[in-house]
Order: C-alpha cells, then sequence, then structure tokens
C-alpha cells in the first residue's frame, strides 16, 4: 500500500475528472460505495454535491471516509 497520493479518474455528471488519494482512503472509499450498494462515480457525485466550495473534491472524500470511519459504517 502506498502512503503517497495516486491519481484516480472519476466520472461526474458525465465529465471526467481525477483526485489523488492514498491507497487506504481509495480502498475504503470502495468499500463504503459497495456497502451502499453503488458505484465509486455515484459515491463521488454525492461528496461533490455536499462539499460546496470549501474544499477540493479529494479533501472532501478523505473528510467523508474518516466521518463514516469513525460512525462505525
Amino acid at each position: 500500500m502506498s502512503p503517497r497520493p495516486v491519481k484516480r479518474s472519476l466520472t461526474l455528471h458525465g465529465h471526467r475528472t481525477s483526485v489523488s488519494l492514498e491507497d487506504a482512503f481509495w480502498q475504503e472509499f470502495q468499500r463504503l460505495a459497495a456497502a451502499r450498494g453503488v458505484s465509486v462515480n455515484a459515491l463521488a457525485a454525492e461528496v461533490d454535491a455536499a462539499r460546496g466550495l470549501q474544499s477540493g473534491l479529494a479533501s472532501a472524500i478523505r473528510v467523508f471516509v474518516l466521518e463514516e470511519v469513525q460512525a462505525g459504517r
């Protein structure tokens, strides 16, 4: 598992984008998407819609993953 961020490709609202995430965050994000029965792209779109303009998408995903893990999900 690489401690350095790796660029990951996503499709949000029909547009390609990328985020740089560490393996641990990416793997947990994938697990959370599977547990909800949605694709990684769909979950990323949810996070994107909720983040507002205060943070970047990668940071919003990290915070989302942390909050979900802390909540025991």
